[in-house]
């Protein structure tokens, strides 16, 4: 066992390299990771998405409207232009897919394209059969997935075929898709709960067999979907639950190569963010999203999450603008209706906000001590403290401080404070108060023991909305 001897240093170790703070924390790898996949070793370079084209996919208008009232054309319109503000010029968020059954579905899409914006890509999606097919065809759409469901419980109880049938039904589709010169991609329905080697890799298999007579554009690509959210990102993990294993076969036992592979996962057991970043790590270069993580059931990977940890992979946003996550979350709660958690991370009302007063009092003296990353700058949302019978006078300084638009030397001490931190403890200790102070109540406060500095702050405000 080796030992360690401590070391004092003259300046302190932030680990700026791993925590910038002007950039979310960056993802690190030292060495690569080993599997055994039939028998034999396998190597992954996790370090090789620094140099890969991963991105990211959107589903928030098709599995996104599959667990929630449906969008009105103005909002999908609208929540469209965001996405290709948030993905920047390069295509970060490269595509977005769409239902094409509804009149409704079908003006959206014009309606989007109207905007005349390369990113991201308006894709379809249908059932595999060719009386679904005339919709991708009359709509004009370059690519457009098809269910292709692989496990025995949809082949056997729901589709009610066997395993030959229903590969000869799914060929015919995606030859058709070929004859019309439009990329099909498949969607493997229930992936982690299928037999690999007796349907999906000899499916698969055939597809890029077939891929061979096509122009490279319009060769197959390879939706892995988690549909129950079985996937597990562990290593040395089995099949067909083994997310690396599943990728690494596709891409060796098959040729698929990473640019056609995508993951779609779902999250019944809390692994819906973890195993979509696995699927890059270990290959893949597409990952599946929706916008707040809205999707059947459990939903699917969280979109907002998916970026943040692309800028994490690559080590700098690459064109993204992040601050379109929190007009996103805004246009959700204002226009649409829908009210996020509160705690949801990036996005929620107090995802950055602390009631402890210890937490506020290493954010008073130093504000990466307690904030994930300069949410400030990053998503235009300032660390803030919600004042309880536990937040101290700490919590209150750094409360008015915020309120008023203090900086630096010219923030005030507690001590300026005491008076407030009085009238909040007989709130609670007097009073029997249960509920958070609010904003509007500690308003009046500096109002009536900091005049002056309210006085100020009233006049900077005039000023501001005067220019």
């Amino acid at each position: 066992m080796k030992t360690y001897e401590l070391r004092e240093v003259a300046e302190p170790n932030l680990l700026p390299d791993t925590f910038p703070y002007t950039l979310p924390p960056m993802i690190q790898f030292e060495g690569k990771i080993q599997e055994t996949i039939d028998g034999k070793n396998v190597e992954f370079d996790p370090s090789d998405v620094r140099t890969r084209d991963i991105h990211i996919t959107d589903t928030t208008f098709r599995d996104g409207q599959q667990a929630r009232p449906p969008y009105k054309k103005n909002q999908m319109v609208r929540l469209y232009e965001m996405l290709s503000r948030l993905g920047g010029p390069k295509g970060v968020i490269r595509q977005s897919e769409f239902f094409l059954y509804t009149k409704n579905d079908r003006e959206t899409i014009d309606a989007c394209r109207a905007l005349n914006l390369k990113y991201p890509e308006i894709t379809g999606w249908i059932r595999a059969n060719k009386g679904d097919f005339r919709l991708v065809m009359e709509m004009g759409l370059k690519e457009t997935g098809m269910l292709t469901s692989s496990s025995d419980y949809h082949i056997y109880y729901k589709q009610k075929q066997t395993r030959q049938q229903a590969m000869d039904q799914y060929v015919g589709v995606v030859e058709a898709a070929w004859e019309a010169g439009v990329r099909p991609r498949c969607h493997l329905e229930d992936v982690t709960r299928a037999d690999l080697k007796g349907f999906v890799l000899p499916f698969v298999q055939k597809l890029e067999r077939l891929s061979e007579k096509v122009p490279p554009a319009l060769k197959v690509k390879i939706r892995l979907c988690d549909t129950m959210g079985f996937g597990i990102s562990y290593p040395q993990a089995a099949e067909p639950r083994s997310i690396p294993k599943l990728v690494w076969r596709m891409i060796h036992d098959c040729g698929i190569t990473p640019d056609r592979l995508e993951w779609h996962g779902h999250n019944d057991f809390h692994k819906v963010h973890i195993n979509g970043a696995t699927s890059w790590l270990y290959g893949l270069n597409a990952l599946n999203t929706t916008l707040f993580g809205f999707g059947e059931r459990t939903g699917n990977p969280p979109l907002e999450g998916a970026v943040i940890e692309y800028v994490a992979l690559k080590g700098g946003l690459n064109g993204v603008n992040l601050q379109v996550i929190t007009e996103l979350a805004e246009y959700y709660e204002k226009e649409i209706g829908t009210h996020l958690a509160t705690n949801y991370p990036f996005v929620g009302r107090d995802f950055n906000t602390t009631r402890a007063g210890i937490h506020a009092g290493g954010l008073r003296k130093f504000e990466q001590i307690y904030n994930i990353f300069d949410t400030t700058a990053l998503l235009n949302r300032p660390p803030r403290v919600s004042i309880t019978d536990k937040s101290g006078s700490d919590g209150v300084a750094l409360w008015v401080n915020e309120f008023l638009g203090l900086k630096g030397d010219d923030r005030i001490s507690v001590m300026k404070v005491v008076k407030i931190f009085e009238w909040v403890m007989n709130q609670y200790e007097k009073e029997g108060r249960m509920s958070s102070v609010t904003d509007e109540e500690l308003e009046e406060q500096v109002k009536i023991h900091l005049p002056e500095y309210y006085a100020r702050r009233a006049k900077s405000t005039t000023l501001e909305h005067a220019s």
